[in-house]
């Protein structure tokens, strides 16, 4: 029952981490309580991405007239959309399965505790104890739906994002409390298949972390939806007696009533880092995240963390890159740490939102001297083409040196094409290299050199 490294949980930080230290010679294991993929492979992002291709066909089916196609009514079955997404959810939960035995790692099944003395004990579904070891502990138990006091979640009518996954019948009508990445992409496919959905945020941008140009444009593009939304507001409180819930808002204007079938609350995650056994071993926390030095080490040695129990942005490709790393330097390799101003953030709604690097607000407040370029899609042969011209690509330069400080898109495909701009500022390419990189036409591709002319004064098609 001892290992080189034990990994606790299966997620994208979890199971990539065992995989790469399974690669590097070491005698492994993984520790999971429920599903091999964790919450973003079985509950989150794989199968999220499976309900929204579903809204996109639909939406597209309901235009196909706009291309010259003729098209009979149009419907679908509630059920086998969500049938759908739990498949692609399954085909992947084997496919991690199957890893796991490519690369020889034991998978055992449980409820982990961290002790000291680099063990482990797992308490199976029969209550069963069992005590595992190993040289080195990676804690990677991920996070869950956070649950405001205001707005405690019941599983059915005030649902967090699994129960949105796998509800019995469509909603008429939701009401989506946070506009995130979870709420927003959630008010995006209920409003597609149908639903009356109402978006209320707190802060005065919907999807807040974006720069503030595309988060005004995502706005209207939603209303356009059918998707009403209220800014600098907050639910009080709600009222789940009736037959559908009531929730009680606070706005500038005063306190508003909305109904509705079902509250989303999508307000962040909280860490599953308790009863894991950290207060017993020693290891440090702070505001509910466990505190690593830049190569995921605690404070107590052999245990390390990664993903979303550690501070910084909670994605799965951090996570998994963070568990590369973590193992990467256990095994001693000339290894750095992650630049963690250059994590590319992807949200699925429609149109798709896509950024890396500063808002033009951040890097005005950081000193620089800017030089600012923006391409609309609307100007792109191939966007026409596809029929649809929602959207823009705009960059942001250091005027002195040329540098990347920022790249911000929003239009359908963008998530598809952030990597380039990340690219771009890992290896310090500067806005004269992008100038004289040729891209494919017609492709979307291009809106992004389109933008680089724009910032210069170069602009070709504009």
């Amino acid at each position: 029952m001892n290992y080189d490294i034990i990994v606790i949980g299966s997620g994208p930080g979890g199971y990539v981490a065992a995989i790469r230290a399974a690669q590097l010679g070491f005698k492994t294991a993984v520790i999971e309580r429920e599903n091999l993929g964790g919450i973003c492979l079985n509950w989150g992002c794989i199968p999220t991405k499976a309900l929204i291709k579903s809204a996109h066909v639909y939406e597209e089916i309901n235009h196909a007239e706009e291309f010259g196609l003729n098209k009979t009514e149009t419907s679908f079955d509630f059920t086998n959309v969500v049938k759908r997404s739990r498949g692609v959810a399954d085909k992947m939960n084997k496919g991690v399965g199957f890893l796991m035995k490519k690369n020889k790692i034991d998978v055992i099944n449980g409820n982990a505790k961290v002790k000291p003395g680099k063990k482990i004990e797992v308490t199976d579904k029969n209550g069963k104890k069992t005590e595992y070891s190993a040289s080195h502990i990676i804690i990677a138990t991920g996070a869950r739906s956070r649950v405001l006091p205001n707005l405690p979640q019941d599983g059915k009518k005030v649902i967090g994002y699994r129960e949105a996954l796998t509800l019995p019948t469509m909603p008429k009508s939701m009401i989506v409390v946070g506009s995130g990445a979870i709420g927003i992409e959630f008010a995006y496919f209920y409003a597609t298949m149908g639903a009356k959905v109402t978006v209320v945020e707190f802060l005065p941008n919907i999807v807040p972390v974006e720069d503030e140009e595309v988060s005004k444009h995502v706005e209207k593009s939603i209303k356009k939806h059918g998707i009403d939304v209220m800014v600098n507001s907050s639910v009080e409180r709600v009222d789940t007696t009736g037959n559908g819930v009531k929730a009680f808002v606070k706005t500038p204007k005063g306190e508003v009533t909305l109904e509705a079938d079902i509250i989303l609350s999508a307000v962040g995650i909280t860490a599953n880092i308790e009863n894991i056994g950290l207060e017993e071993v020693g290891i440090v926390t702070d505001k509910g995240r466990i505190l690593v030095d830049n190569f995921y080490k605690t404070n107590i040695p052999g245990y390390y963390a990664i993903g979303d129990v550690i501070p910084g942005p909670a994605l799965a490709h951090v996570a998994s890159a963070e568990g590369i790393l973590c193992v990467e330097k256990i095994k001693g390799l000339n290894v750095e740490p992650i630049d963690y101003g250059n994590i590319p953030g992807c949200t699925y709604c429609s149109p798709e939102i896509a950024s890396v690097g500063m808002t033009e607000k951040k890097a005005k407040e950081a000193g620089y001297e800017i030089k600012v370029g923006k391409f609309p899609f609307v100007a792109s042969g191939k966007a026409t083409a596809n029929g649809d011209t929602d959207g823009f690509i705009k960059v942001i330069y250091d005027a002195k040196y040329g540098e990347l400080l920022g790249c911000h898109m929003v239009g359908n495909g963008v998530t598809d094409m952030i990597a380039e701009a990340v690219a771009v500022r890992r290896l310090e390419a500067t806005s004269h290299e992008i100038l004289t990189t040729i891209h494919p036409h017609p492709t979307i591709s291009e809106a992004f050199k389109g933008a680089t002319e724009a910032a210069y004064g170069e602009a070709i098609d504009l």
